[in-house]
Order: structure tokens, then sequence, then C-alpha cells
């Protein structure tokens, strides 16, 4: 099994599986194979996000749907991906840039760190 194939077999283990974080937060994962395709070229399509203990997002990345990003240009110039990845930040999108199944976790979990960081809940 290559390191990739290993990282999104980890990924998968994960769906469905919710944690406290600290601080009031926690965190859910979903993730399940689907037949890849332009935009979810790797197969995988995933939610991971995090909450406050009432439950509204506070961050995710997920490709569940072609992202409609903050301030986005329209018109003949605007730039648009193909992929769905991308990122919530309360009520700003961005793109992620998927690289593999295991940055994608460590990405995660680093921001949902910084996040806290941020909000006084962790230092």
């Amino acid at each position: 099994m290559t390191s990739d194939e290993w990282g999104v077999q980890a990924l998968l283990d994960m769906d469905g599986q919710c944690g406290e974080v600290g601080g009031g937060y926690w965190f859910k994962i979903e993730a399940r194979r689907v037949t890849p395709s332009p935009s979810v070229p790797h197969g995988v399509k995933y939610s991971l996000t995090l909450h406050t203990l009432e439950g509204p997002r506070v961050y995710a990345i997920d490709n569940a749907h072609a992202p409609k990003l903050t301030g986005e240009r329209s018109g003949p110039g605007r730039v648009r991906r193909v992929e769905y990845d991308h990122q919530h930040l309360g009520d700003r999108i961005s793109y992620y840039e998927y690289r593999s199944a295991e940055d994608l976790l460590s990405d995660f979990f680093a921001k949902v760190d910084a996040v806290l960081t941020g909000k006084g809940a962790r230092s």
C-alpha cells in the first residue's frame, strides 16, 4: 500500500467520527469513496468540520459542492477551478489545494489548533 493509499484509507476509516477538541469545540469527519471525476479527481468526497458546542460551524474543509468564493469576480476574466476542494472560515470561502488525504487531515487539525488559539480556547 502506498503512502497516499494509506492516507485515503485512514481518512475513510475516520468517517463518522466526532470528537471534542477543547474549549467547547468539537469536530466531525465524513468521507466516502466516489467515482473520480473532474470535480473530485482523487475519488474521495469529504467534509471535515469544526463546530461550537452549540453546533454552528466555525471552520471546514470539504468538496461537497462547487465553491462560491468570497469576493469572487464575475464575468469572462474570472478564474474558476474545476475541483470542488475548498474551505470555510466563518462566512469566508476559499480554495483548498488538495495534495493527499494525509495532508488534508494534517491541514485540518493544524487549522483547528490555529482557530482555537485565536479564539482563546487554546494557549
